[in-house]
């Protein structure tokens, strides 16, 4: 698939349907308004000719990731130093009508949700309501119980850090059978509980969703409250994320500007369009729809300590060997470190999703990326890709 190169937009700071090749070719062109806000007409002239002589790298890098059987289309919002935002798109948004990528258009963001999850519970820390160091069953009694399973053995703590050795309820879900049923929490950590223990608590990181559809239950059983009320009013009001929410029960479709998900059908080629399903059974582990400007504008605030007082940001950096994500990766509490080429580290977590694949980095300079792409992963390689467009974002 062959992709012109796009524009970009500026503004100021602040984890499976064919369609024929005519609609395919015409529709991957990559998309991109540019808007020079308040330059003069001099400046803005300059700025156009300074653009079309040198092609940005994210561009470039977004280009690249739609071609040659990638996926459909790709969007990414990038924060400066001084905090000016530039936000891209290329490929197309619908290979059904041909339709643009809406730019910084709304994607389910998956395990991104995590970060949000594990913020809750640790300003219920800070709050003496949760301690990180109390077993599973200090709050859930009774619950946790299993074939090598004792929630008397596991921490809140090995929860977030993915270290509780439970089993992960996802790797026994029939996907995409599941794209319209609804899950209530509890089904899926009994599904979760009809496995063994895949190791002793505190021993080995393995990434698990079950792990964090239990601290959504903790949260709600400390508070009293819904996990998507508590994520929205700790977090997506207080920093105001205007275009991030939790899906209602029942909620099947993207509410604002999006592009459409798509999987790879039986045959592993021809797509199908996954936008619209029933996200419950991400829940607490990957449920949240957002942009990519306020993926930044979160990860960013959290890094900042806006979200979280000293002592309890330090226990959510405290990181330990997540070499299943990547050389030199770290995970923390929600919280996931990743080495850039030019030195320093990026701090986000990333998600996969039916239809959606998203990757960003904030550093502590202020510097903040996001890329979202509209196919989930089939290969570490495709998860490579987009990690590379984040890196050149934050480096160039």
């Amino acid at each position: 698939m062959r992709v012109q190169a796009g524009q970009t937009f500026r503004s100021s700071g602040r984890q499976r349907g064919g369609r024929r090749r005519v609609v395919l070719a015409a529709a991957a062109v990559a998309a991109g308004v540019m808007s020079i806000g308040a330059l003069p007409p001099s400046a803005a002239s300059a700025t156009s000719a300074a653009s079309a002589a040198r092609p940005d790298a994210v561009q470039q890098g977004l280009n690249a990731l739609v071609r040659d059987g990638g996926p459909p289309g790709a969007l990414a919002s990038v924060t400066d130093r001084d905090g000016r935002t530039r936000s891209y798109t290329a490929g197309v948004g619908d290979l059904a009508t041909g339709a643009k990528v809406p730019r910084d258009g709304q994607v389910r963001i998956g395990s991104n949700t995590k970060a949000f999850t594990a913020v809750v519970v640790l300003q219920l820390v800070a709050e003496k309501k949760i301690s990180l160091d109390a077993s599973v069953d200090t709050y859930l009694p009774g619950l946790v119980r299993g074939e090598g399973i004792d929630g008397r053995r596991i921490t809140v703590r090995q929860l977030l850090q993915q270290t509780s050795g439970l089993p992960n309820y996802t790797d026994h879900l029939d996907f995409p059978a599941i794209q319209h049923r609804y899950f209530e929490p509890r089904d899926l950590v009994d599904i979760a509980l009809k496995h063994k223990a895949h190791s002793e608590p505190g021993t080995k990181w393995e990434y698990n969703n079950t792990n964090y559809v239990l601290a959504g239950l903790i949260i709600q059983k400390v508070t009293g409250r819904p996990l998507a009320e508590e994520i929205d009013k700790r977090i997506i009001q207080r920093v105001g994320l205007r275009h991030t929410y939790f899906p209602g029960v029942g909620e099947k479709t993207i509410r604002e500007r999006h592009p459409k998900g798509y999987i790879k059908g039986p045959d592993g080629k021809q797509l199908r369009d996954f936008t619209e399903m029933d996200p419950s059974w991400a829940w607490a582990a990957g449920q949240l729809i957002s942009t990519n400007a306020d993926l930044n504008r979160f990860f960013g605030a959290l890094l900042k300590g806006d979200l979280l007082p000293k002592a309890q940001l330090d226990q959510m950096r405290k990181t330990i060997p997540a070499k299943a994500l990547g050389p030199g990766v770290r995970y923390g509490l929600g919280l996931v470190s990743r080495p850039l080429s030019c030195g320093g580290l990026a701090w986000n977590h990333g998600g996969d999703i039916d239809g959606y694949e998203t990757r960003g980095g904030v550093t502590k300079d202020g510097r903040a990326a996001n890329v979202a792409v509209t196919r989930m992963p089939g290969a570490q390689a495709d998860v490579d890709r987009v990690e590379k467009v984040v890196d050149t974002a934050l480096c160039r």
